[in-house]
C-alpha cells in the first residue's frame, strides 16, 4: 500500500493519477475535503480508501505493512497569521507521521517549501545559513526541515524533503486566492478578456515549475529507497511575471494586460527572487530536465480551457 497525505489536493492528485499510470491502485488517501469542488479531484483517480487524517493517527497501526508514504498535506495559506494552527498542521502533524513512519521502517517522501528562503538574499542551497523564512507559514516548513535534520543521523529508512517553487498545472482549482498565478490570470481573462498584473512585475522573479516535473522529481525517489535529504524542487531558471504574462497572452486572443498597483499589505513579506540551485539533485543522479514554461503554460491553458482545469 502506498499512503497519500493531501491526495485529494492540488500536487497528491497529479501524484495519484501518475502512480495510477505506473500500475498502482492500492493507495490510501489520508485527507479533509474542505473545499467543496476539491472531491473533483478524485474523479478517475483509482485508491483503496480516503480517511480523515484525525481518523488516520488514531488507527494508524492498521496500516505498519504500507510501502510508502507521501506526506503532502498541509496548511498552504502563505497568508495565515494563527501561529497555532499553522504549526499544528505543518510542523506537529508532520512530525507525528514521520515518528511513525521510522518506528514502523516506512519510506517517506514529504513536501517542504521554498519559502524557507525568504526573500532568497543568502541564495537557494539546501544549507541552514541560506533560510530566512518570512512568514509563519515558511516558518513551519523550515522547523520541519531543521527537525529532520537532526533526525538523520538516527533514521534507517527513506525520508526525502522535497522544497517546491512555485509550482503550477492541473487539479489546483480548489485552492482558490493560493492557486497558481497562471491559473489566477486564465480564470481573470475567461470573465473580462483581460487580467491584471503587479507594477513592477518585470523586476519579480520566480521559478515557475509545471506539477508534471514536481510528480517526476517524486516518482525518481520512490523508484531509489537507498537516497534520502532534503532537495530543492525547482527548475533551476527564473523568469518574471510579465514574461508570464507575455506566454499567457499568446495563449489567448485579444486579451488585454492591465497594470494595478502593489499590494501595501505584501510590503516585506514577498518573494522578489526565488531560483532553486540544483547541485544536490544533480548530485544524486537526477538530470534536471524540465518542461520548457512556454511549453507548460500551453499545454495547462489548454486543460483549463477544455476541462475547467481537471485531468479527467
Amino acid at each position: 500500500m502506498i499512503i497519500v497525505t493531501g491526495g485529494s489536493g492540488f500536487i497528491g492528485s497529479n501524484l495519484i493519477a501518475r502512480l495510477n499510470q505506473m500500475g498502482f491502485q492500492d493507495i490510501l488517501i489520508i485527507d479533509q475535503l474542505l473545499h467543496p469542488k476539491q472531491f473533483r479531484n478524485l474523479i478517475g483517480l483509482k485508491y483503496t480508501d480516503l480517511i480523515d487524517p484525525k481518523d488516520f493517527m488514531m488507527q494508524n497501526h492498521l496500516y505498519n505493512d504500507a510501502e510508502y508514504i507521501f506526506h503532502l498535506g498541509a496548511n498552504t495559506d502563505t497568508t495565515e497569521h494563527d501561529s497555532t494552527i499553522m504549526m499544528n498542521q505543518n510542523y506537529t502533524y508532520t512530525k507525528d507521521i514521520l515518528d511513525w513512519a521510522q518506528k514502523t521502517k516506512i519510506k517517506v517522501c514529504y513536501a517542504s517549501s521554498a519559502s524557507v528562503y525568504g526573500d532568497g538574499q543568502n541564495g537557494f542551497q539546501e544549507k541552514i545559513e541560506c533560510e530566512v523564512p518570512l512568514n509563519i507559514y515558511g516558518f513551519s516548513k523550515y522547523q520541519v526541515d531543521q527537525w529532520v535534520r537532526a533526525q538523520f543521523k538516527n533514521i534507517d529508512n527513506q525520508v526525502v524533503g522535497l522544497r517546491f517553487f512555485n509550482v503550477f498545472g492541473p487539479q489546483e482549482i480548489h485552492k482558490g486566492k493560493m492557486a497558481s498565478v497562471v491559473y489566477q490570470f486564465q480564470k481573470q481573462i475567461n470573465e473580462t478578456d483581460s487580467f491584471q498584473l503587479f507594477e513592477g512585475s518585470e523586476h519579480f522573479y520566480r521559478d515557475f515549475i509545471y506539477v508534471k516535473d514536481v510528480v517526476n522529481i517524486m516518482i525518481h525517489f520512490f523508484e531509489r529507497p537507498h537516497l534520502s535529504g532534503i532537495f530543492n524542487a525547482g527548475t533551476g531558471k527564473a523568469q518574471s511575471f510579465l514574461d508570464l504574462a507575455k506566454i499567457i497572452q499568446q495563449n489567448n486572443d485579444e486579451c488585454l494586460l492591465e497594470s494595478v498597483p502593489f499590494p501595501e499589505h505584501l510590503n516585506g513579506y514577498y518573494q522578489k527572487f526565488t531560483q532553486a540551485d540544483l547541485t544536490d539533485l544533480q548530485n544524486i543522479g537526477y538530470d534536471c530536465t524540465f518542461t520548457p514554461l512556454e511549453e507548460a503554460v500551453a499545454e495547462y491553458v489548454e486543460i483549463l480551457k477544455k476541462n475547467n482545469g481537471y485531468l479527467f
